[in-house]
């Protein structure tokens, strides 16, 4: 069930179409193509005028991802934990310098993640790669974008990531980020126009058996470059004709000793936006 957020506009994505939450209230969208309303020209302000008393609907119980016909990419090393922890893993292999390198420089490290596909819903599993012995959830902010490279919202992402393969070689990249249920957004979008103040906290905690054994958090204040540079580099010589998800990153990085197994569970907080739940299978 997805929570009463108040004092904001959480848009999801259901079997039986949209729905803005707004002031802890649900109405259902007249839009029903998903690509076709992430596009509506003042997003923000179409969704203004949902909330109408006819429109009133029960606060669904369950959701859907949300995405359509859109891409996510992710951004790397855009925090000092991030690029520390990826010098670490890729020493034995040379690869150090590399990340300590794309950290400082002007051009940011991007590449694509997934499409709908490859993504898991809300609440749902999440697949382990089964030739990776070192797997571990990264907890980020998505910026949800339109066809116009404009910002118009913001999700959580679990951008599941194998450190082993990626520490081997950093050619290795596309196989240690992308296969099967690899990807999970969600529950909701945040759409606003205005900025997440750097004081926005993103917390990450895994359970195995209903046991914590992972806790931490972090803050967008720590995210060296900003998401409107992100965004320019993204789109400076692509085209999103549907709009696409950014990955911003992590500032979170499980401990060495820790990797996911089958059953665990992945807990990723960001406020005002919600918590994006998944499983490990």
């Amino acid at each position: 069930m997805i929570q009463k957020n108040q004092m904001s506009t959480l848009l999801y994505k259901t079997s039986s179409g949209p729905v803005v939450v707004v002031d802890g209230e649900a109405y259902a969208v007249e839009e029903k193509d998903w690509d076709a309303l992430l596009n509506i020209p003042g997003l923000a302000e179409y969704l203004e005028t949902q909330v109408a008393e006819e429109r009133r609907v029960a606060m669904p119980q369950s959701v859907q991802a949300p995405i359509g016909l859109q891409e996510i990419w992710g951004a790397g090393v855009t925090y000092y934990t991030s690029r520390t922890a990826r010098m670490m893993e890729s020493e034995a292999a040379g690869g150090r310098e590399f990340y300590n390198r794309v950290y400082d420089a002007a051009r940011p490290e991007l590449f694509f993640k997934a499409t709908a596909a490859r993504v898991a819903a809300p609440g749902s599993p999440m697949r382990l790669r089964r030739d990776s012995r070192w797997i571990v959830p990264e907890p980020e902010l998505a910026l949800v974008i339109n066809r116009e490279g404009e910002i118009i919202g913001y999700t959580i992402a679990n951008d599941l990531t194998c450190r082993d393969i990626e520490g081997e070689n950093p050619l290795y990249l596309p196989q240690a980020k992308i296969w099967d249920g690899s990807a999970s957004i969600g529950p909701g979008l945040l759409i606003q126009d205005d900025p997440l103040p750097p004081e926005t906290t993103i917390g990450l905690e895994i359970l195995r058996g209903h046991i914590p054994i992972f806790t931490r958090e972090t803050s967008l204040s720590k995210l060296k470059r900003e998401p409107r540079e992100l965004v320019d580099y993204l789109t400076r010589e692509a085209s999103f004709p549907h709009g696409c998800f950014l990955m911003t990153g992590t500032g979170i990085v499980p401990d060495e000793n820790v990797s996911l197994q089958p059953g665990d569970e992945v807990r990723i907080t960001i406020d005002p936006i919600s918590t994006l739940v998944n499983t490990a299978c």
